[in-house]
């Protein structure tokens, strides 16, 4: 599988809807489409599901379409947040309190450009 970190440091590579997208795989948009509506409470369908990865372009699936450090960061035309002089932002703070791996995906590309 491709590596392929978005800008907040999620693996895109490792979800399901950028999965199922990439292989076409209609079982898998109706199992994840099912499993987000009951772990988010809010409505997916598997047409839903469809996500080319944290990119400038393509398709992205629910939040990820509208999401403020993915603007943030293609704006100012940076690969991920850990290549940003206003490291940590308060923005990308409370999301990392959630995501604890993409934290720590961040918190290693930080370390490797030093």
């Amino acid at each position: 599988m491709t590596n392929l970190i978005a800008v907040c440091g999620l693996d895109c590579a490792a979800c399901p809807a950028y999965t199922a997208t990439q292989a076409d795989d209609d079982k898998l948009r109706a199992q994840t489409a099912a499993e987000w509506t009951k772990t988010f409470k809010h409505e997916f369908k598997a047409q839903d599901i469809n996500c080319d990865g944290c990119t400038p372009e393509g398709r992205h699936v629910g939040y990820c379409g509208i999401c403020e450090i993915r603007k943030c960061g293609t704006g100012r035309k940076l690969k991920t947040c850990a290549e940003c002089a206003d490291y940590a932002c308060a923005k990308l703070t409370d999301f990392l309190k959630m995501v604890p791996e993409a934290k720590q995906t961040l918190e290693a590309r930080r370390a490797s450009k030093r």
